[in-house]
């Protein structure tokens, strides 16, 4: 799940040394290119850093979110292949929010894909909130392909999640819940998903924009630990939000379009690959329970949990975080970096 919407607007190009002691400094990419897809969704990706580096992709968060800039500042540049890509429905790719032909094993698929088309053998996943959801379903799919995982702020899928998301964040963000509910007439509160799905999907502009609006600013308002009402904000704004709400709302409904067993139930595929689990102890978007189950069920897994920290991935104990543990595969080098 979840990620706020960013802006397309490509950064200077890097400079060399770390900015505000934990995230890399702006970087443009040095190639960009639009792949053809199957039912008529077209990929946008780029690649970053270093074109000899070892690979790492990024996979963003949502379904929907896409990815921007900041994305590409966790990884040092001098040593990485980033490849960064918006997800079908998503960011720079099209159609936006499109949901035709747009499910968890199509994205896996285009992965796969997109691997082949830039003649990678492997590389580090690097994902968060429903990017760590993709990152384990492309695992199980593949792990010869995949060097190791970088995950924060875990999503499995699970009812339960689900659930969460949609009425239990009204016990900690009963006002925040209050607007989200409170968008659809009071004889439809009663299903949340169903209904505002209908209104997501509805073709007209002046149905489907306010749900988009209500869905996303719902989400950017429980994301962050303290107040943060310029991020909350940010998740509202109109083409980043519609893409974020539809697809959220359309793979909730179809169970996140995983198997009868879960992520959980294929771990034995990946129980040997190397991950590190980064997780905000107080994140309402996606609770560490789930953080701790995954944990659990991978041997080779080490889970930090960020004590002063929510969902966003760029929350200071996060992003130092996640910087680190990108650093620990770059020294350590399991699976061949």
């Amino acid at each position: 799940m979840f990620g706020s919407p960013v802006s397309p607007t490509l950064a200077p190009v890097y400079t060399r040394t770390m900015s505000n002691g934990d995230l890399f400094p702006e970087i443009a990419p040095f190639e960009t290119g639009h792949l053809p897809l199957s039912d008529g969704h077209v990929m946008y990706w780029e690649q970053v850093g270093n074109p000899r580096g070892v690979p790492v992709l990024f996979l963003h968060g949502g379904p929907g979110a896409g990815a921007g800039p900041v994305h590409r500042r966790f990884f040092d540049p001098a040593f990485w292949r980033l490849i960064v890509f918006d997800q079908r429905g998503s960011g720079r790719s099209k159609p936006l929010a499109g949901i035709e032909g747009n499910t968890t094993p199509h994205l896996v698929a285009d992965i796969e894909l997109l691997r082949r088309h830039l003649r990678v053998p492997k590389f580090l996943l690097f994902g968060g909130s429903w990017g760590s959801t993709l990152a384990l379903a492309f695992a199980q799919a593949h792990p010869d392909r995949v060097i190791g995982c970088v995950l924060r702020g875990i999503f499995l899928g699970r009812p339960a999640e689900l659930d969460w998301f949609l009425h239990g964040i009204a016990t900690v963000f009963p006002e925040a819940h209050a607007a989200f509910a409170g968008h659809l007439p009071e004889s439809e509160r009663g299903e949340l998903l169903a209904n505002y799905l209908r209104r997501l999907t509805d073709p007209n502009p002046a149905v489907h924009m306010p749900a988009a609006r209500a869905w996303s600013l719902y989400e950017g308002s429980c994301s962050t630990l303290m107040p943060n009402p310029d991020s909350a904000v940010s998740y509202a704004h109109d083409r980043g939000a519609l893409a974020l709400a539809r697809l959220e709302a359309h793979y909730f409904a179809h169970g996140l379009f995983l198997g009868e067993d879960g992520l959980l139930g294929g771990m034995d595929r990946i129980a040997h690959i190397p991950a590190a689990i980064i997780q905000g102890r107080y994140d309402m978007i996606c609770p560490p329970c789930s953080a701790f189950d995954l944990a659990a069920a991978w041997p080779a897994a080490r889970l930090t949990m960020i004590p002063d920290a929510g969902h966003s991935a760029l929350e200071p104990g996060t992003r130092r975080a996640l910087v680190a543990a990108v650093e620990w595969f770059r020294t350590n080098r399991p699976g061949q970096v």
